[in-house]
């Protein structure tokens, strides 16, 4: 920001400036002020300029921040206050700046120990001038200039004040406007890391298991999803399968289920039975995550010698399993989720496939995609897999989340989706255990 020009009001007391001079000196003040986007450079140009044509002992510049239906007010920058005062938010109609902020018009208070809405930041306050900073109709937020004089303020300075803070709110908007899109940008960097990790924790391909095609499938509604699916090999050839649904989306569900991936993976390793695998990964989400979230999940171990899936579910969606004459099957164990209670025990069930079965995993995010009030359920999965069955299990998974794009008219889900597919040969060989 250039400033090749000593303000006027630097070289003569504020107090004995005219009113023409003051509206002179604010008209100058905004011109260099509207070259910069930098909001600190803004508001710190803006508060120790005002001083020159509105004298104070100590001032604050506030700034209405709205999140969802929070409205707070933040001193931005401050002169003259402790600084552990001014950190604290204050709440809609709160102190004179709060009034100001919710009525909308400027105040002036002669003597503030005579008001019960002053908030005592400087101990030697006797005087206090507040103006709303007004853009577009909109107030977004205040100025407030307190005195160690009584009755310091005159009503040319709320004149004087009122009309500045009017000048300088468009280049404080503008500011704003800029900090947000550098904050937003940021984010978005964030999130495309976190979304290249968390593609790094997925299989990165299909496994091959003689006998059978496997294939798994997800697409998150936000940048990054709450839903996880796993394929995990065993020197035995046995395969880990497992999908995992968190409560909620986007970053906090993705934080949990990265918890979730670590935990299951590490309890694995120990070789545990299955059922107590889920009891300790259940244990570890209590004592990590809030109690109003939790994991549903399935894990399973599948033998392709024996054909026989042994697994156990946390509360998920049961599993379809479409036999080779057309009859479909609900499976499940019925389980508790995971997260909710510090301790649970899960029971283990075992299925056996058989030459031409379809298994089908599957999150809530494929059931309850709707259209019209009515949701997509395990019907549309059924009539699906009925319709694709002759493609392989790639072909399956991707076709199933198409058939719920289409169902639900719309390009982006309303929640996560993973689906994982098991087919198994109509020749697989093997022993029945």
């Amino acid at each position: 920001m250039e400033d090749n020009a000593t303000p006027l009001a630097a070289l003569v007391p504020a107090d004995s400036l005219s009113t023409e001079t003051k509206f002179q000196l604010v008209q100058e003040i905004q011109r260099k002020i509207s070259t910069s986007l930098d909001l600190d450079e803004v508001l710190s140009l803006i508060i120790d300029t005002v001083k020159s044509f509105v004298p104070y002992d100590s001032a604050a510049i506030y700034i209405l921040e709205t999140n969802g239906r929070d409205r707070r007010i933040r001193a931005h920058v401050h002169r003259g206050y402790n600084t552990a005062p001014m950190e604290r938010l204050l709440k809609i109609g709160e102190g004179f700046v709060g009034w100001v902020v919710e009525k909308g018009g400027a105040v002036i208070i002669p003597d503030v120990r005579e008001d019960t809405r002053y908030v005592r930041a400087n101990d030697l306050s006797l005087s206090e001038i507040v103006a709303p900073i007004v853009s577009n109709h909109r107030i977004i937020g205040a100025f407030n200039l307190e005195s160690e004089t009584l009755n310091a303020y005159k009503s040319t300075d709320l004149e004087v004040l009122t009309f500045f803070s009017s000048t300088v709110a468009i280049s404080i908007e503008k500011a704003l406007l800029h900090q947000e899109r550098l904050e937003k940008r940021r984010l978005d960097s964030e999130l495309a890391v976190a979304r290249q990790v968390q593609r790094s924790l997925l299989p990165e391909r299909d496994p091959e298991i003689p006998g059978f095609d496997i294939s798994g499938v997800t697409v998150p509604c936000e940048e990054i999803s709450g839903d996880y699916y796993d394929f995990i090999p065993f020197p035995n050839h046995q395969l880990g399968i497992v999908i995992a649904d968190v409560s909620g989306k986007g970053v906090p569900a993705a934080l949990i289920m990265a918890s979730f991936r670590a935990s299951l993976r590490a309890q694995v390793r120990n070789d545990f039975a299955i059922r107590d695998i889920l009891r300790k990964v259940n244990y570890l989400l209590w004592e990590s995550i809030a109690g109003y979230q939790y994991v549903t999940a399935i894990y399973g171990v599948l033998d392709p010698h024996s054909r026989r899936l042994s697994f156990a579910d946390a509360g998920h969606n049961p599993m379809l399993l479409l036999h080779a004459d057309g009859t479909v099957e609900e499976v499940s164990c019925g389980n508790t989720v995971l997260g909710i209670f510090e301790d649970r025990q899960y029971e283990e069930c075992f299925r056996t496939l058989h030459p031409g079965d379809l298994l089908v995993l599957y999150t809530d995010g494929v059931t309850e995609a709707s259209r019209d009030g009515v949701e997509f359920g395990t019907r549309g999965i059924i009539d699906t897999i009925r319709k694709l069955k002759a493609l392989p299990a790639r072909g399956i998974a991707r076709g199933l989340y198409a058939e719920v794009k289409e169902y639900s008219g719309q390009s982006v889900l309303d929640d996560d989706l993973t689906v994982v597919v098991i087919k198994v040969d109509e020749e697989s060989g093997g022993s029945h255990r």
